[in-house]
């Protein structure tokens, strides 16, 4: 794969990288359900045998458990991959999910992280989210401010070698640059969800501040394997089950954009989900995309997504869906 630039930095990324959010596994609040072990350290291995050259996850991932997955994959390899990995989310011993940026948790939670991945230095650590489920900045102890402040700290230190963000908006990536350089934003990016082109991508284009979307194919709702029957059949421990695209009546209109992806995807020999993957890729700001694998098929199912040069036909075709969809 062609190698990428994240911002400034000088970690030359590929265009997709895998994601461990579903590796968690179930029995927390923003679970996918069960996760056999064995299958997330094949799907990890199966994505870097791919080409595919960093790894995103986040302690609150399975409450701790991702980390431990994804550090179980990563040990004795000759080669390791760039490390990303969010702070910010906390737990209780009930496993109760708070939000804290007060500097002392930051430290606290990087070290933790360290030692769940079993690495001396996180390639990426970012700030998961600037506020928790839709309540006020002023709801959770700290600031961004403090919490840039202590990632600044961790990377004079060696513990991190660069900050980055995730869920920001354009006023509160400033805020973040004016106490650090900040190397990347991870927003949610799919052509089911675009708001973040009106003035978050450009901002961070302005800014040469790198750029990695997730769920670019809306939680496998894009992929081209989500039928109703798998919806219907998900387990109860899966969030997707409350998610309103996965529901009526945007569940039958984002069904009909992947029919339409999927005839996009025969002319390049890919899948529904490698052109919605692909879609996102041609945005000028967009360095990478982060896809979710929870199974070794399931890597192999995405890794030609970098390889889709969408044509400006397909792309108007593509919008041309979307818009006779909303209507």
């Amino acid at each position: 794969m062609t190698l990428r630039t994240l911002g400034q930095t000088d970690l030359s990324i590929t265009p997709i990288g895998l994601g461990a959010w579903a590796i968690g596994g179930g029995k927390w609040e923003f679970a996918w359900g069960h996760q056999d072990d064995s299958q997330s350290i094949a799907a990890i291995h199966a994505g870097l045998d791919y080409g595919i050259n960093w790894i995103d996850t986040a302690a609150v991932y399975g409450l701790g458990h991702s980390e431990t997955v994804v550090g179980r994959a990563i040990n004795g390899l000759a080669k390791r991959p760039y490390i990303f990995t969010k702070c910010s989310l906390v737990w209780d011993k009930s496993g109760k999910i708070t939000h804290n940026l007060r500097s002392t948790s930051i430290v606290r939670e990087c070290e933790s992280s360290l030692k769940r991945l079993k690495i001396d230095a996180i390639d990426l650590y970012q700030i998961h989210w600037p506020a928790w489920q839709g309540a006020p900045e002023s709801a959770s102890p700290g600031s961004i401010e403090e919490a840039v402040g202590a990632l600044a700290k961790l990377k004079a230190e060696g513990k991190i070698r660069h900050i980055g963000v995730s869920n920001f908006d354009a006023q509160q990536m400033q805020r973040a640059l004016n106490v650090a350089p900040i190397a990347s934003l991870q927003p949610p990016y799919s052509l089911v969800a675009t708001e973040v082109e009106s003035s978050i991508l450009p901002f961070a284009l302005k800014h040469k501040i790198g750029v990695i979307v997730y769920s670019p194919m809306a939680s496998g709702l894009l992929s081209g394997a989500m039928t109703r029957e798998r919806i219907a059949a998900l387990p109860d421990d899966d969030w997707r089950k409350r998610s309103a695209n996965f529901q009526e009546p945007l569940l039958s209109r984002n069904l009909q954009l992947v029919e339409r992806l999927r005839v996009v995807g025969q002319r390049y020999n890919a899948t529904p989900g490698e052109v919605a993957i692909a879609w996102t890729l041609r945005n000028p700001a967009v360095t990478g995309a982060i896809i979710g694998v929870r199974s070794a098929q399931q890597a192999r199912g995405i890794a030609g997504a970098a390889d889709v040069q969408l044509s400006a036909d397909d792309m108007l075709e593509i919008e041309q869906a979307l818009t006779r969809q909303a209507a």
